[in-house]
């Protein structure tokens, strides 16, 4: 079975990606990583996209039409199905995940770190940000995020490992995307997700590095049109891959996810993958 990581930047639309993140530029200009565009589903809302991203399916069947609504998913997704079939499987991410894949309600005492081998997530490290508000994102600090992610790669040997932060997606909808504000968060992400990138391609892991919606002028998403919809889908690794002009299927991931690690694509996911095994 095949290592692979999906970093995952909660709200950032395509032109600030591609703008604003110089060292992932970089590595794509060296050859060491290659960049596509992708588009999320309908609606572009974050709770709706992490259930599509997972789960290969759209909203108007898994049902989960905003953040409002969150309940465990009964649908196959990428974590039962790299743990069926023997891989271990890490998530540093929102508790919404938590909920969605492995059980509902979450329990912030049982559920903020668990170990559990015959879960569908193996070793879950999770974060609330019980309290936010326009003045207070109560998010934790980046740099933590992804100490843990590597940490349950060294110490834990997960296979398959998600990393999900919700920094700048709340910035954005705080100061909108056109700002010193967002320049600067970005180049710090940037940053700091370089000096943790290097060390997961030694393990041995290929890395995808994307979003799960954008936003507009405005800090919005849950429509339709590009700013809100499109993200820019970085991927570090040896697979064909379709050609550069090509705008990926957010509904593609998940089956593309399983086929480049060698676990069987279940009927529920119907998009073509776009990696190969």
């Amino acid at each position: 079975m095949r290592k692979l990581l999906l970093i995952i930047l909660d709200g950032v639309p395509y032109r600030n990606w591609r703008r604003l993140f110089g060292n992932l530029e970089g590595w794509v200009a060296q050859g060491e990583a290659r960049v596509w565009r992708m588009r999320s589903v309908l609606p572009s809302t974050s709770g709706s996209c992490y259930a599509s991203i997972h789960t290969g399916t759209p909203p108007q069947v898994h049902g989960i039409w905003g953040n409002g609504l969150r309940r465990r998913l009964e649908l196959p997704d990428v974590f039962s199905e790299i743990s069926k079939a023997g891989g271990k499987t890490g998530a540093v991410t929102h508790s919404f995940w938590s909920e969605f894949f492995n059980r509902y309600p979450f329990d912030l005492v049982r559920d903020i770190e668990y170990d559990e081998p015959e879960g569908p997530i193996t070793h879950g490290r999770f974060h609330t940000m019980t309290g936010d508000s326009g003045y207070n994102q109560m998010t934790p600090s980046d740099v933590d995020l992804f100490a843990t992610l590597t940490r349950l790669c060294l110490v834990k040997r997960i296979d398959y490992g998600i990393l999900h932060t919700c920094t700048l997606d709340s910035l954005g909808h705080r100061f909108f995307h056109d700002c010193e504000e967002m320049d600067d968060a970005c180049y710090r992400m940037d940053e700091i997700l370089a000096s943790f990138l290097h060390q997961w391609r030694a393990a041995g892991y290929e890395v995808i590095v994307t979003a799960d919606h954008g936003q507009d002028e405005r800090g919005h998403h849950g429509g339709t049109g590009a700013l809100q919809q499109e993200f820019a889908f970085y991927y570090f690794g040896t697979s064909e891959m379709p050609g550069p002009d090509v705008v990926l299927d957010q509904l593609a991931l998940a089956p593309s996810i399983l086929t480049r690690m060698g676990v069987a694509v279940p009927p529920s996911m119907k998009a073509k993958p776009f990696f190969t095994a």
